[in-house]
């Protein structure tokens, strides 16, 4: 279901717009079954027009249902839904180093090649004060169970949530959120056990209080777990 509701979030506008159509077509046939039953002079005209429009109003009311719906699920069951869920995607293996280029030294300590620390153009978004993750920096390797501390504190604030895409892709999945403005103290914490070794980013998201999303405060970070 996580990768159900992660689509009904991701096409939000898309849905809305499908359901605005065919409320449209909802309430016209409502609307003309509604005169019906009104310019109706016999009483089985009168209730066969009834009969209209009473299925028309149980299909309005279907499609208003259908829009809550989806902004509930939208605005407050994906953005909760665990990073556990997310799907794994092929892609190139940061961790592998080619056979022979170790020396014997770093072959016994398990060397590994730095960790990027470099995000997409336009997604670091980290601004001090408002929008922040402080721990873990940047380039760092992370494993179990990690305490993520930031800051979160942004006008109109409404919430935020904190979530983590393996490296190369888009594919974020929600760790957890919160509604409460956090200045350079704990955000959550993140089980990173859920996935697999690799590189990832870990972003920090707020969503205002009009359910407007701002620009993400993203970073890079290894989970190497045992």
């Amino acid at each position: 279901m996580g990768i159900v509701y992660r689509n009904l979030a991701t096409y939000e506008y898309l849905i809305y717009i499908a359901l605005a159509i065919i409320g449209l077509f909802a309430f016209r046939r409502m609307w003309r079954a509604w005169r019906e039953w009104r310019d109706s002079v016999y009483g089985l005209e009168r209730e066969f027009a009834l009969r209209r429009l009473g299925q028309a109003t149980a299909f309005a009311f279907l499609i208003l249902g259908l829009v809550f719906a989806e902004f509930f699920i939208a605005t407050f069951v994906a953005p909760t839904l665990p990073a556990s869920d997310i799907l794994s995607t092929p892609t190139l293996d940061l961790l592998a180093v080619p056979a022979g280029t170790l020396s014997p030294g770093d072959a016994t300590q398990g060397a590994l090649s730095p960790v990027t620390q470099e995000v997409p153009s336009g997604m670091s978004g980290c601004e001090p004060e408002r929008l922040i993750i402080t721990s873990p920096k940047s380039g760092e390797t992370i494993s179990g169970t990690i305490t993520l501390i930031g800051t979160a504190n942004v006008p109109n604030f409404g919430f935020y949530k904190y979530e983590v895409a393996p490296l190369g892709t888009a594919n974020w999945a929600t760790i957890s959120a919160g509604d409460k403005i956090v200045k350079n103290d704990k955000l959550g914490d993140w089980d990173t056990t859920a996935l697999p070794n690799g590189d990832y980013f870990l972003q920090l998201v707020i969503i205002d209080n009009v359910g407007v999303t701002l620009e993400p405060c993203v970073i890079a970070v290894r989970i190497l777990n045992q």
